[in-house]
């Protein structure tokens, strides 16, 4: 696939600073694993669906849950905003909720209040 993303040296010296530091075992490819998980957000993908030259989608699930729990990412994003002299960061989340075709009239069949 030639419409991958990977990040360049330059970023990824940009990043590096924010990484936590490996205890015991080596990580996976840094690289390829947060090109991988910005690949699956800018997509909006599954997890599932990550194409393989990321390596195994439970690698990117497992690296992304683990540095957003820590606060690894929000640190990133404050860490790039400081180097522009911006003081706020500003996460747009674009996922969304599908609601049920019935769902509209719910409130009116459970006794709620009508709009």
């Amino acid at each position: 696939m030639s419409d991958l993303f990977w990040l360049t040296d330059a970023q990824m010296a940009r990043l590096e600073p924010f990484f936590p530091k490996s205890h015991g075992r080596p990580r996976v490819d840094d690289r390829r694993v947060l090109s991988g998980i910005i690949f699956i957000n800018r997509n909006g993908l599954r997890w599932r669906d990550a194409p393989i030259a990321y390596g195994p989608h439970k690698t990117l699930y497992n690296r992304w849950k683990r540095w957003s729990d820590k606060g690894i990412f929000a640190r990133m994003m404050a860490g790039l905003a400081a180097e522009h002299s911006e003081t706020k960061t500003v996460m747009i989340d674009a996922t969304y909720l599908r609601a049920h075709r019935t769902a509209t009239s719910l409130g009116v069949k459970k006794g709620g209040v009508d709009a």
